[in-house]
C-alpha cells in the first residue's frame, strides 16, 4: 500500500523542497489522480495517515508543516478540510465526480442573461420566490456546473460604505445538464429577503419600522427576462450525486430554497436529459435507488415545486415525497416544527434506510438545520455511518449534547452532505 501511495507523489521530483513547494507539488499530483484514489486502491477500506509514506518522503518535510499536510491532502481527496491526524475510509463513502471550481472568479465575473423569471410559490404566501433561469451561452461558464454546486451574483454599484457589492453564492436548481439539456441554461431558487429589525434590539430608535432588504435577493428577483448579470463560479465540491448513482439510495432534507439542488439532482435521476442532448447518450434510464425528500417548510403555501415534485412522486414508486409543516395545524400524527423530528417521529419507517450501507443523506437550508439532524441521528444509534464525534463529547449522552457542542465538535462523514447558509 506505502509503495502505490509513493507512486502518486513521487512521480513528480523532491530536490528536497521547501514546505510551499512541497505542498503545492503533492496538491497537484493528487489533483492529477483522483480525489477518491485511497478506496479505489483498497476497497477494503483503511486508515490513511502520513506514516503510509515511506521515511525518505517524510523527512523532506519539517515537523511543523506535517500536520498541515495531512489536513490539504485529505482536503483534496475528499472535498473538505480535516484537523485529524488520519481518516478511515470505507468502502461505501461515495465516489464522487470530479468537479470543476472557480473558473471564473468573482473578482472577475462574466455576463450572463435573465433567461426566465418565474414565481414557485403556490397560491398566497408571506414569502417571495423566484425560479430564475440564468443564460450562460458564450461564456467560460457554459457546461461546467454540476448538480447540487453553486454560482456567484455581483450586484453592480456599491454598498453604503462605498465599497463594490460582494459576490453572494446561489445554489443551482437545474441538472448538470442545465434547464436546457446543453449546459448553457442554469437556474437557482431566490427568495426576497425582506426584514423589520424588531424594536427590542434597539428601545431608542426613532426612524420608525423601516424594513431590511436584502441587497442581492430584491436585485436579482427584479431582473427581467434579456437583462444583463454578472456571475462567477462554480462553487462547492462535495455536495454533489455520486459518479455512480444507482449504487445508492438518498434521504434529501431541505428547508425553503434549501430545496433548490434536490430539484435539479432529482431532476437528473429520474427525468435524465432531454433528446438531443450530448448528455442523453450516456444517461441509463431513470434511477431504480431509493430516494426520499423531505421538505419542511412553515405553511403548505410556502412549499416550493411542490406539483413538480407530487408528479414525480406518483410517476417512480421509488421517490417518496415527504412535506413537513410547522406553522399549521395538521390532523397527522408525529409531525413537527423541523424536519428531524418528522424523521425521528416516524423512525420505524426510516430506520432501515438509515441502517443500509447504500444510503447517503444529504441536508440542505439555514444554518443550524444540521444540530437537529446529528442530534436525532445520535439519539437513535444512527449516527455511527454518518457522524464523527469529537473525543471531547465522545462519553456524553448523544441526548444531552448542548447546541454549541453540536456545532462544534461533531462533523459529517462522507456519507452525509451538507450544505447550510
Amino acid at each position: 500500500m506505502a509503495i502505490l501511495l509513493d507512486r502518486v507523489v513521487r512521480f513528480i521530483e523532491y530536490p528536497n523542497p521547501d514546505a510551499r513547494r512541497a505542498r503545492e507539488a503533492v496538491m497537484a499530483a493528487t489533483r492529477a489522480t483522483s480525489c477518491n484514489i485511497f478506496r479505489r486502491f483498497d476497497p477494503r477500506g483503511l486508515t490513511i495517515s502520513l506514516a503510509h509514506f515511506s521515511a525518505d518522503f517524510r523527512a523532506d518535510f519539517p515537523a511543523d508543516f506535517r500536520a498541515d499536510f495531512r489536513a490539504d491532502l485529505f482536503s483534496q481527496f475528499f472535498g473538505t478540510s480535516y484537523d485529524c491526524d488520519s481518516m478511515t475510509v470505507h468502502p461505501n463513502d461515495p465516489l464522487l465526480p470530479e468537479a470543476k471550481m472557480h473558473i471564473v472568479l468573482p473578482g472577475a465575473p462574466v455576463l450572463a442573461r435573465i433567461a426566465s423569471s418565474d414565481s414557485c410559490i403556490r397560491g398566497k404566501s408571506a414569502s417571495f420566490v423566484r425560479h430564475i433561469g440564468i443564460d450562460l451561452a458564450g461564456t467560460p461558464l457554459e457546461g461546467t456546473f454540476l448538480a447540487g454546486q453553486s454560482f456567484g451574483v455581483v450586484v453592480p454599484g456599491v454598498d453604503s460604505k462605498g465599497r463594490p457589492h460582494k459576490v453572494r453564492l446561489y445554489s443551482i436548481a437545474s441538472p448538470s445538464y442545465g434547464e436546457d439539456g446543453f449546459g448553457r441554461v442554469i437556474s437557482t431558487t431566490c427568495k426576497r429577503t425582506i426584514e423589520e429589525i424588531p424594536d427590542e434590539n434597539d428601545p431608542t430608535r426613532s426612524d420608525g419600522h423601516p424594513l431590511i432588504l436584502g441587497v442581492c435577493s430584491n436585485w436579482l428577483c427584479d431582473q427581467s427576462v434579456g437583462n444583463k448579470i454578472l456571475v462567477s463560479g462554480p462553487n462547492g465540491k462535495r455536495f454533489v450525486l455520486p459518479a455512480n448513482p444507482s449504487e445508492h439510495d438518498y434521504i434529501f432534507m431541505a428547508t425553503g430554497t434549501g430545496i433548490a439542488p434536490f430539484r435539479g439532482m432529482i431532476h437528473e435521476l429520474l427525468i435524465g436529459p432531454p433528446a438531443g442532448s450530448p448528455s442523453h447518450a450516456q444517461w441509463k434510464g431513470p434511477c431504480q435507488s431509493k430516494i426520499h425528500l423531505v421538505m419542511g417548510s412553515p405553511y403548505r403555501t410556502d412549499l416550493l415545486y411542490d406539483s413538480w415534485f407530487r408528479d414525480l412522486a406518483s410517476a417512480h414508486p421509488n421517490f417518496t415525497y415527504h412535506t413537513v409543516i410547522s406553522r399549521e395545524p395538521l390532523s397527522q400524527p408525529g409531525h413537527g416544527p423541523h424536519t428531524h423530528h418528522y424523521v425521528d417521529a416516524r423512525l420505524d419507517f426510516f430506520r432501515p434506510l438509515l441502517d443500509s450501507k447504500r444510503t447517503l443523506i444529504y441536508a440542505c437550508g439555514l444554518a443550524g438545520m444540521q444540530v437537529g439532524i446529528f442530534k436525532a441521528l445520535a439519539v437513535a444509534g444512527l449516527g455511527g455511518q454518518y457522524l464523527t464525534v469529537h473525543e471531547e463529547i465522545a462519553a456524553v449522552a448523544p441526548s444531552e449534547w448542548t447546541t454549541e457542542q453540536i456545532k462544534r465538535r461533531v462533523r459529517p462523514t462522507h456519507r452525509c452532505m451538507l450544505e447550510v447558509y
